[in-house]
């Protein structure tokens, strides 16, 4: 059964493997799930993440579903909450849906009658997580879940933000959601890749020009950092801008003010910035292709995105989550993959990130003859999808990566160790580990 609504939900259970069962049976019926054995834990999650339900199994340790439920009446008065009970304890539910408990369901759980409940709560309440500012970021990783806490913590606060990561791993939608996140939401978030504008175009599309001011320049242009007045300005790829025009920014994000071209007035702006690339700033200092002064301005606060093979856990809930999408743009009837498909899905490379898996769903989308996607067409979208190579460079860090990242893992962070079996000494190891922003000390065993 496929669910329309796309709801929430958060599960709360210490039983892991009745909370994994749960977490796939609903994921399947196209339900949005977080999920934890641990009720101190949900409510962080709550405060980090809005849903739309609640379920919560009532025998726990520590916080039980009865002193969950009360405190998440006292902080979300209007959530819903359903509780999961033995048959002994039927009477703490029934007295607990006095209290304004949702609806109670019993072990082993009735998957109709839990579907029913939903179903209820759907026709009663919007969704308020569509306003939800990480909306759009689908995960469930421990990591990228953390990196959203600090996210939202950020936006709040008006600082510079640089985003690193692997050329299709999101930079742009994290963007996206800390302007969302800021109090600058409500103004424009406007976006340019800095690599793809030639040099003698990207300076007047940024900072604006006047009429007359180059052959071409017919009318007067603003420019992009006050098109973006009052909201947020994200350059991508940043690492791909030439010397002479960070010289430029620098004064721009230092003054507050930028200079169109052809003009001899200065212009007032109120612009966040925060901009992203895949290549190693510090390296590209190292070698002047970068300037220090403009890096430390763009990069009060940093977030690495990881590759899309380090968060393998996020690959089914994304997977569920792009085909419907894609089924939706595209108006056929196909609702989920078979079970042999997702399972290649979670066991392949994928080198091209998030944006590989978008173009592989999409073409098994257009090419499916069933409401089920079958594994052998996953297969075949993979193979075609193995033409579109990433770029040497992307490549090669990919690979440095991961090595790196065993190789600590096998010598229990010893770099001297480390070093050895790379066959490299120490300090080019340190700077490996530098440049791929790996700390030797995080593999340690405690």
């Amino acid at each position: 059964m496929n669910n329309d609504n796309n709801m929430s939900i958060l599960l709360v259970d210490d039983d892991q493997a009745l909370l994994r069962l749960l977490t796939i049976r609903l994921e399947q019926q196209g339900y949005q799930i977080i999920s934890t054995d641990d009720g101190a834990k949900a409510l962080q999650l709550l405060q980090q993440f809005p849903v739309d339900v609640v379920i919560s199994d009532l025998r726990m340790p520590n916080i039980d579903g009865m002193m969950l439920f009360d405190q998440i009446k006292a902080s979300f008065p209007t959530l819903p909450v359903i509780l999961i009970t033995a048959h002994g304890t039927i009477q703490d539910a029934i007295a607990a849906t006095k209290l304004g408990m949702y609806g109670f369901i019993t072990k082993p759980i009735d998957h109709q009658e839990l579907q029913k409940i939903l179903s209820s709560i759907a026709t009663q309440k919007p969704l308020e997580n569509e306003s939800h500012w990480a909306k759009n970021i689908i995960t469930r990783n421990d990591k990228m879940l953390s990196m959203l806490d600090k996210a939202g913590r950020i936006a709040l606060r008006d600082v510079s933000v640089l985003i690193t990561g692997a050329s299709g791993t999101g930079k742009e939608v994290l963007a996206q959601a800390i302007h969302s996140a800021s109090p600058r939401a409500k103004q424009p978030f406007i976006a340019i890749n800095c690599g793809a504008i030639p040099e003698n175009l990207l300076e007047s599309e940024l900072f604006g020009h006047t009429k007359g001011a180059f052959t071409g320049a017919v009318l007067a242009s603003p420019g992009l950092f006050k098109e973006a007045d009052g909201g947020t300005l994200f350059l991508d790829e940043i690492g791909d801008m030439p010397m002479s025009l960070q010289v430029k920014l620098l004064r721009a994000l230092q003054e507050q003010q930028i200079r169109p071209v052809g003009s001899s007035q200065s212009v007032n702006i109120d612009v966040r910035v925060i901009s992203a690339t895949h290549k190693d700033l510090q390296q590209a200092m190292h070698e002047h292709q970068f300037r220090e002064d403009l890096y430390y301005r763009l990069n009060v606060v940093n977030f690495t995105l990881p590759p899309l093979q380090e968060r393998s856990d996020d690959i089914p809930l994304l997977a569920r989550e792009l085909l419907r999408q894609s089924a939706a743009k595209h108006q056929v009837n196909v609702i989920a993959f078979s079970d042999d498909a997702i399972q290649l899905l979670v066991t392949s490379n994928w080198p091209g990130n998030v944006r590989q898996l978008v173009n592989v769903i999409e073409q098994c989308v257009a090419l499916a003859e069933t409401t089920i996607i079958p594994k052998h067409l996953v297969e075949q979208a993979l193979s075609a999808n193995r033409s579109t190579w990433p770029n040497l460079s992307d490549a090669r860090d990919a690979f440095e990566h991961t090595y790196l990242r065993k190789l600590l893992n096998m010598t229990d962070g010893n770099v001297t160790r480390a070093a050895f079996l790379a066959g490299r000494n120490r300090s080019d190891l340190h700077k490996l580990l530098k440049k791929h922003e790996l700390d030797a000390a995080n593999f340690r065993q405690m």
